[in-house]
């Protein structure tokens, strides 16, 4: 069963039309990275998904039943732009006051649990005005994860940390799909953090899904390559156009993509009376993909 199916959806403000007809399927389970432009759609569809919107047409499914079912409903957790919380109260108090909301019984077992999910067990005395970004995120992810939802929809939840913010959000996200059974939508415009915890990709523009796919897909979809420089860069590309069938010039690197040794380059190159002064095997990510995709629809 999939954890979301939704058809042919579209919604228009006014005379703006933000969704045109957007088909999406999130496996249950996944971690579905989803991707695109600013003003592509994603938000709109996110809030469509946990019912702050009505859709102008089309169809939600959320395991297997109309999005709108109360029971689907209640199996929701949501963190879109930023937790709702009492900046004077403390980590505690805001939970137990969103525990009491949902009346979900063992309140503070419940909230215990949660806390020591997203690494914040230590702060819970803190008053949420004086947490970190990172800290604050995850204080939302927490409240999101009261009631053990079975979907966590999470816009931008990464943007704005550091290195170690994203580390510890990175960790909390696998851990949720594990110890919850969770299926988690997230959406982020930083493509390298999202490439290392998604299995599932949607990729939107102009309120369309142009592309969905699996890690292994995407891996499978993005090459490696030797990348080099020489002296005499135009030279050296010419020589290794005669050679190999692809073989491009960016970011002052020469790459070549014909899954080549780095060593047959350099023999090739010197033989010609070309020395290669610095050279590496790489492979493209998921921000380059992304980019060149976005470029084929321009």
């Amino acid at each position: 069963m999939n954890a979301i199916e939704i058809r042919n959806l579209t919604k228009n403000f006014g005379q703006k039309q933000a969704l045109n007809g957007l088909n999406m399927t999130v496996p249950q389970g996944a971690i579905y990275g989803f991707i695109g432009e600013n003003g592509s759609g994603k938000s709109t569809t996110e809030k469509l998904i946990c019912g702050l919107l009505v859709p102008s047409g089309g169809e939600i499914k959320l395991f297997g039943k109309d999005y709108k079912d109360a029971d689907i409903r209640a199996r929701i957790g949501v963190l879109i732009e930023a937790p709702g919380c009492f900046p004077n109260y403390s980590v505690w108090n805001n939970m137990m006051l969103q525990a009491a909301n949902l009346n979900i019984k063992n309140a503070e077992e419940e909230v215990r649990k949660v806390l020591k999910t997203v690494r914040m067990e230590g702060s819970a005395s803190n008053k949420f005005k004086n947490c970190s970004l990172g800290m604050k995120q995850r204080i939302g992810i927490a409240m999101a994860l009261l009631g053990n939802p079975a979907l966590l929809v999470l816009d931008e939840p990464i943007n704005g940390l550091d290195a170690d913010g994203m580390r510890i959000m990175r960790e909390v996200l696998v851990d949720i799909t594990k110890s919850y059974n969770c299926t988690v939508v997230i959406s982020s415009h930083i493509l390298g953090e999202l490439e290392k915890i998604a299995t599932h990709y949607g990729i939107v523009r102009g309120g369309k899904m142009i592309r969905e796919m699996t890690a292994e897909e995407l891996e499978a979809d993005c090459p490696t390559f030797v990348a080099l420089k020489t002296k005499d860069m135009q030279t050296a590309k010419a020589l290794l156009d005669k050679r190999f069938s692809r073989v491009t010039l960016e970011n002052e690197y020469i790459r070549v993509y014909d899954a080549v040794k780095p060593e047959e380059v350099v023999e090739y190159l010197y033989k010609s009376n070309v020395l290669v002064t610095e050279i590496s095997t790489d492979k493209i990510g998921l921000e380059e993909y992304y980019i060149d995709l976005m470029k084929e629809g321009r």
